[in-house]
């Protein structure tokens, strides 16, 4: 244990020479180019070029940024519930965070994926993955909402997802820590080798709907699963996750998983599990996860609890998957666009490997292995290797395209960004984060044509770039421009949660098709009022139910009695502007949950139990005129088992 300390301790003495001799600017200020400015301005009333989209990490949320501005333009929610929007709180949106454990209001989202078609963004979904309760969900894009959610089962956590084949067939996600998953789960943890597995989940996408189906999963050996990226091109049918704790360590990984000198690129065959799939092969198990879905047509959410799911273990299909030795602790596997190049990423690596596809097939049809782990062939380092980048900086993270046959690579430890060329893995340029950047993202960087323009640092500790807010700094993000030879810093600025990876898309592909509002007229929502006339309250034993609607400005019906305490009111409220922007909100005192944000043509639903008697005011939260004040009502509370005569109105004084 001595020796691998001593190794840590000198890996670190490296960086610090690394920082003090590399030709770094002495100050943030140094490193920003003279016309930055005028380079991130956007004037009033223009818009962004990119929309980009960025994981709110512990924040459970994907935030919404322009740029070049840096601008937030909105948080989705996602996997937490939102006050704000009463996502997760409203009776409608509340079963989207439903899961096989009961309800979970939160989670840690690291990773987006936005959705292709041949290899290229197609302006459609926004994919991404909650880390705790394994779950990936979809997004979207025309209206801005998630609108599925789907847990997945025999997984210890969802890092390594979402990862979207080349056309979107699948979505695919990896467990980033292997469990037991046998018949029987009770066992000691030091059982690890013996009894502890992975698990690669392949997800249908409907191509006409989005909905996500758990089509196979794969058992894999007990190790950690990292980032990955599907093939494309001439490597299409084949996916590519990066491994690591091949030691099979369950305690103090810091030091017993980070003894070998290589882990493993695992190189899946997706097509060959098809095709034994088709013959019937795999292994149904019983597995339970929930499968969440919202309707834009009745504004309700379905949850439905599944039971089992298809199971290929590689150890009896040796010709699905194959293990390529990676060093060390590799955390990012990319892509290039040709889909000739895989790029691997060791975390305590001091180069790194670039492998080829073409000699990755022809090392398998020549079996050409150095050996295997439990019978996965081990194919030879220097066979599927097309090249290493020397001396590229330290701690090597993760890595995108730019489509002029380029890459950019964030190091964690030396805190910068490096370009080097694909091809001859010659280092290029290298600009300073003056942080230890984690993921970065280059516009389109993991497609086949890359959008190019920028490269944007998300970083992970913070150090002096914003005023001080206490303990907690602000997280950030940086903007550099790489239409040069040279990279050039253009502007910080500040995200929400922890930024792991974002995605970013041209604004012209989503701006067109955008959801403005909900045409009343479709909407299929059990207690929707789609007019004043049809406004009621009606009571079902100690339900009461009040289709209500709201528009510029008073809510109808605004005078409610007969309600008594220990009733359950639904307040349904239905916007009937169809108007954009107007949308509306309602908030009631003493409500358990939040305020419901109803977008025009929408029914959304806030539940109230009424804790005492009296008379309690009810209002519109969301500014929609110049009489927002006044859009407010009263609702009568009496005593449990009075005989107060249910009755409501709008507008009506008379005693």
């Amino acid at each position: 244990m001595k020796t691998i300390i001593n190794s840590i301790g000198a890996l670190a003495l490296v960086a610090s020479a690394f920082l003090m001799n590399s030709c770094q600017p002495k100050g943030p200020q140094e490193a920003v180019v003279g016309n930055a400015a005028a380079k991130v301005y956007v004037a009033p009333g223009q818009y962004d070029e990119f929309y980009n989209f960025v994981s709110g990490g512990f924040s459970g949320q994907v935030s919404v940024y322009g740029l070049p501005s840096g601008r937030l333009f909105r948080v989705i929610p996602t996997f937490s519930a939102d006050p704000q929007t009463g996502y997760g709180y409203s009776e409608e949106t509340k079963d989207m965070l439903k899961t096989s454990h009961g309800y979970v209001p939160w989670d840690d989202f690291h990773h987006t994926a936005l959705s292709t078609t041949n290899g290229e963004h197609d302006g459609r979904w926004l994919f991404g993955n909650a880390n705790n309760t394994p779950r990936v969900a979809r997004i979207n894009l025309k209206s801005f909402r998630t609108e599925e959610i789907l847990e997945i089962p025999n997984s210890g956590g969802n890092h390594s997802s979402p990862f979207i084949t080349e056309n979107t067939e699948y979505v695919v996600a990896g467990t980033r820590f292997s469990v037991p998953m046998g018949a029987n789960k009770d066992v000691p943890i030091s059982s690890y080798k013996e009894n502890f597995k992975g698990s690669i989940s392949f997800i249908k996408v409907d191509q006409t709907t989005g909905d996500m189906s758990i089509a196979f999963q794969l058992r894999t050996p007990g190790f950690n699963y990292d980032l990955s990226r599907t093939g494309k091109g001439p490597s299409h049918g084949w996916f590519f996750f990066s491994c690591y704790n091949t030691e099979q360590a369950h305690t103090l990984l810091e030091v017993n998983a980070s003894q070998n000198d290589k882990d493993f690129i695992m190189a899946v065959n997706w097509k060959k599990a098809e095709e034994y799939i088709a013959k019937g092969e795999g292994e149904k198990v019983k597995a339970r996860y929930a499968h969440n879905v919202y309707s834009e047509k009745t504004h309700m959410t379905t949850s439905t609890i599944k039971d089992e799911v298809l199971v290929l273990d590689i150890m009896k299909y040796p010709d699905i998957v194959y293990f390529i030795p990676c060093p060390k602790s590799p955390h990012g596997c990319d892509v290039d666009p040709s889909g000739e190049y895989i790029v691997g990423s060791g975390k305590l690596a001091a180069m790194m490997p670039v492998f080829s596809f073409t000699k990755i097939q022809t090392a398998i049809a020549n079996k050409d292995y150095e050996g295997d782990f439990q019978g996965i062939p081990v194919i030879k380092y220097e066979s599927a290797l097309h090249g290493e980048v020397q001396k590229p900086g330290l701690g090597p993270l993760h890595t995108e395209f730019d489509g002029n046959g380029n890459a950019y690579t964030s190091m964690f430890v030396s805190s910068e960004i490096v370009k080097w060329n694909v091809k001859t893995l010659e280092v290029l340029d290298r600009v300073p984060t003056y942080y230890s950047i984690g993921h970065l993202c280059v516009p389109g960087g993991p497609t086949k044509k890359p959008h190019g323009k920028y490269v944007i640092a998300y970083n992970k500790i913070t150090k002096d770039r914003y005023l001080p807010t206490g303990p907690e700094l602000t997280q950030s993000a940086q903007l550099y421009d790489i239409s040069g030879d040279k990279m050039q810093l253009l502007l910080d600025f500040p995200t929400i949660g922890e930024p792991h990876y974002a995605e970013a898309i041209p604004a012209s592909m989503l701006t067109a098709g955008s959801t403005k509002i909900y045409k009343l007229e479709e909407n299929e929502h059990p207690y929707a009022a789609k007019g004043e006339k049809f406004t009621k309250v009606e009571r079902n034993g100690n339900q009461v139910h009040v289709y209500m609607t709201a528009i510029r400005s008073h809510l109808t019906p605004d005078n409610i009695e007969g309600v008594r305490v220990g009733d359950e009111v639904y307040f349904h409220v239905t916007n009937l502007e169809q108007d954009w922007d107007v949308p509306h909100g309602f908030a009631i005192r003493g409500a358990l949950n939040a305020e419901i944000l109803v977008m025009p043509g929408e029914t959304q639903t806030l539940k109230w139990k009424p804790q005492e008697a009296g008379v309690v005011p009810f209002y519109c939260t969301d500014f929609c005129s110049a009489l927002h004040q006044e859009m407010s009502g009263y609702i009568r509370i009496s005593p449990a088992g009075s005989n107060t005569p249910l009755k409501f109105s709008t507008g009506d004084t008379e005693d």
